[in-house]
């Protein structure tokens, strides 16, 4: 006990307050609230168009994966003990909370934020695929790097920087698949193209880790054990976590849209499913009136 005591870092378990995520998370649903209650009925968007339940179910989701990565236990036991842990958290940050970002904002607030002007061409830029992947696999190699990841397990505000940019440049990278703005999208077929390349670049740092003989991050070679995994079994568990956790979530989604078009494509090409023809304007008809002739006599 008095061993302990004198050394916190014996206890993986203590609890360890962060105040600045529980401030995170009051402004997040304070600023949401504040924008679907206010900014929308005086911005005069029509009230079924302000909040749909998807745009909370998936807001709700976000901010409780962001609460779970990134307080405690889960932020200490990454910081401290286990890259693998490290790695989880930085998957959830990068595969998980994104999209649901995304698919929380209603595309009136969006439009609002962005505007039409340098700040929308910027984010329209940003969200290429092209532009969108490379900067977003470049981040994922960048974070990998050991001295950095061992700086930044050493101090708090380089931790948050680089969580901050890896849930920046995974915006830019889910927004070609679920933007609120629509025409940031891309089509179906473009979508499991661009999905399966972005599967498909975090294996080289996961194979290294996987693979690599002696610790790779000094850090986290310590004589403290949580769950009894060894520094180089924690390292391959991050490895297998980083190929298997983020490639199968995209791989999903990729398999996904396949079956959902390929649903569509049959349902439309169903002799019995009867087309919903366009009705006639008011022009469409004066016109055709104008054209036909009186009948003789």
């Amino acid at each position: 006990m008095i061993a302990e005591a004198a050394n916190p870092l014996l206890d993986p378990w203590r609890f360890q307050a962060h105040p600045e995520i529980w401030l995170l998370i009051v402004f997040l649903i304070g600023a949401y609230t504040y924008a679907v209650k206010v900014i929308g009925p005086q911005a005069g968007v029509p009230k079924d168009q302000i909040l749909s339940r998807k745009n909370l179910m998936a807001f709700i989701g976000g901010i409780g994966l962001v609460w779970f990565s990134t307080d405690w236990p889960m932020h200490d036991i990454s910081e401290e003990y286990l890259y693998s842990v490290h790695m989880f958290q930085h998957m959830v940050l990068a595969y998980f909370v994104p999209p649901l970002v995304l698919l929380a904002i209603p595309e009136w607030l969006f439009r609002a934020v962005i505007g039409e002007g340098k700040a929308y061409r910027f984010v329209k830029r940003l969200s290429k695929p092209i532009v969108a992947g490379l900067l977003f696999n470049v981040v994922v190699m960048i974070t990998h790097i050991p001295g950095l990841v061992n700086r930044s397990a050493e101090s708090s505000p380089l931790h948050y920087a680089m969580h901050i940019l890896v849930v920046s440049t995974a915006l830019c990278m889910w927004s070609p698949i679920c933007s609120p703005a629509k025409e940031f999208h891309i089509g179906y077929a473009g979508k499991t193209i661009y999905l399966f390349l972005m599967s498909v670049v975090p294996t080289v740092p996961a194979a290294w880790l996987t693979f690599a003989e002696d610790s790779v991050y000094k850090h986290y070679d310590i004589p403290i054990r949580v769950w009894g995994l060894s520094t180089e079994t924690d390292q391959q568990l991050a490895g297998a976590v980083m190929k298997t956790g983020g490639s199968l979530f995209l791989w999903a989604i990729v398999i996904f849209i396949f079956f959902k078009r390929l649903a569509k494509g049959f349902y439309k090409d169903q002799s019995y499913v009867p087309e919903e023809e366009a009705p006639l304007t008011f022009s469409e008809v004066e016109k055709a009136f104008s054209q036909s002739k009186p009948p003789q006599e």
